[in-house]
């Protein structure tokens, strides 16, 4: 099978723990290269996966001729700078969520992509989810109904110190869990805004630790969702969960954002129970595996600009109710 290199910008978290062990699991992705500006940090990447070249400056990396795809887990603030830096350089790019800081950032990004004949995709590894197939098809499907209401949360442990916590790096929870929860509620309400209101607690450094939104569509569909680092400071606790409610029943889901392994929801139409069982393998060897297909063959990525730029419209909506 054909392989795409993958070169990997920043040493964070995130690359870590979830998506370079998720792109070893992937058949067509080849681990390639690291770049970051701790050395030590570099050097562990380089021992604990294998990486086959590794940089401690980011222009060296997007510039290497033999690197065909850069993922960036790099801090919010620095996606547009770094994502459109890889695109001119020639690079495929998959971009931790959430793309850029405003839409008109995310419009600028994918207009660079089309000029460089690149793919940007933004990282929501849960949307490749068969688990979120499944949702899809089921209320796409009208096992349900008509979707009338979603409710949606994603509550985290607190930190004592993170790139969260700071407004200059694009911190704050509807950033980091919000857009999630918004990815979930587009995903299965097809229609324009009507209203968005949201308020939220606010940090002495400007950022929304807790926050609260209901959202009405112009087809008579409502939604909310929850986020916040409110669990503890270190505990590595979360509450994720999802109701949907359409015309004929409901779907019931406890299953957490991004989880792998055997999962169930639960679906009420009709007087029926339904309970979905679903084998989920990592989601984010299947998010490199589906940009690897279209950078490969062709085919459009599965999270599309116009779904990312929607989204990115959404989340300025609520942002600026916060006035952040």
């Amino acid at each position: 099978m054909n392989k795409v290199k993958w070169g990997v910008l920043g040493t964070a978290g995130i690359a870590k723990g979830a998506t370079i062990p998720g792109m070893l699991l992937a058949d067509n992705c080849e681990v390639y290269a690291i770049a970051g500006r701790n050395p030590d940090k570099v050097k562990d990447f380089v021992s604990r996966f294998g990486f086959k070249k590794s940089y401690l400056s980011y222009d060296e990396l997007i510039n290497a001729p033999d690197i065909e795809a850069v993922y960036i887990p790099l801090p919010n603030n620095l996606h547009k700078e770094w994502v459109i830096k890889a695109l001119r350089a020639g690079k495929n790019v998959l971009c931790e969520k959430p793309l850029a800081l405003n839409a008109d950032d995310a419009r600028e990004m994918y207009a660079v992509a089309r000029e460089t004949g690149k793919i940007l995709m933004e990282a929501y590894a849960y949307l490749h989810s068969p688990y979120m197939e499944s949702l899809i098809a089921d209320v796409k499907g009208g096992l349900i109904g008509d979707p009338v209401y979603i409710d949606t949360s994603f509550m985290t442990q607190g930190y004592k110190e993170d790139f969260r916590l700071h407004k200059e790096f694009g911190g704050g929870m509807i950033y980091d869990l919000g857009c999630y929860c918004t990815t979930m509620i587009l995903s299965m309400i097809d229609s324009d805004i009507d209203y968005v209101k949201c308020v939220a607690e606010m940090t002495d450094e400007g950022v929304d630790a807790f926050a609260g939104a209901i959202m009405g569509f112009k087809n008579g569909a409502r939604a909310a969702f929850n986020v916040g680092m409110v669990m503890g400071i270190g505990s590595n606790a979360r509450f994720d969960r999802l109701y949907i409610r359409g015309t004929k029943g409901e779907i019931h889901s406890m299953v957490p954002y991004n989880e792998s392994g055997d999962v169930s929801y639960t679906v009420i139409s009709e007087g029926k129970h339904i309970t979905r069982m679903i084998n989920v393998p990592s989601n984010y060897t299947l998010e490199v595996t589906d940009l690897g297909e279209s950078i490969l063959t062709g085919k459009a990525p599965l999270i599309t600009p116009e779904f990312s730029i929607r989204n990115a419209e959404l989340l300025d909506k609520l942002l600026n109710c916060i006035g952040y």
